[in-house]
């Protein structure tokens, strides 16, 4: 099975450079992202397309499949909660450390990166279980990273520069 995933357009926070859990919509640009991706895309043919369940996935995976809709939404795809770190502009933390998965600092209420991946992780397993040929899945940076680490191995565990960028995406063998 083919696995393609996507990271949403930009949002305000992305282009603010912080922490949110709140659920926002696209910016101006990430809409033109999400438009300039679909072109590239356009002639793939997808099964299924699996999104988180958070505004800025669902307008991007709108635009993606020209609005049909027909969403599948998961839970498990949500972006890692930052918690208590919400509103707070990335410097606070040591951006290194909150992303490395063998990390012992806690910052605030954020969730626990191993028990992000592991949720993630999850999802990856079920979908295994399935008989789709290739599969879009529409979430975020730090579930991209996640897919880094089950795809690609934990390595040294420092996760801060494996996830996409912005309508940025990414395929892999299931």
């Amino acid at each position: 099975m083919k696995v393609y995933i996507v990271r949403h357009g930009e949002v305000p926070h992305n282009a603010l450079k912080m922490y949110n859990n709140k659920n926002e919509d696209l910016t101006d640009k990430g809409i033109i992202q999400a438009l300039e991706l679909r072109d590239k895309i356009k002639n793939i043919k997808f099964d299924i397309v699996i999104s988180s369940p958070l505004l800025r996935t669902i307008h991007t995976e709108n635009i993606l499949t020209y609005y049909d809709d027909s969403i599948i939404t998961d839970d498990r795809l949500k972006e890692r909660n930052c918690g208590d770190l919400s509103g707070q502009p990335i410097e606070i933390t040591d951006r290194e450390e909150y992303w490395n998965y063998y990390t012992t600092i806690q910052y605030g209420t954020s969730e626990n990166i191993q028990v992000f991946f592991k949720r993630v992780y999850d999802f990856l397993e079920e979908l295994k279980t399935k008989d789709y040929e290739s599969v879009l899945i529409v979430a975020h940076s730090g579930v991209s990273k996640a897919f880094s680490g089950y795809f690609e191995g934990i390595q040294d565990g420092k996760f801060l520069n494996r996830g996409l960028k912005n309508c940025e995406i990414k395929d892999y063998e299931l």
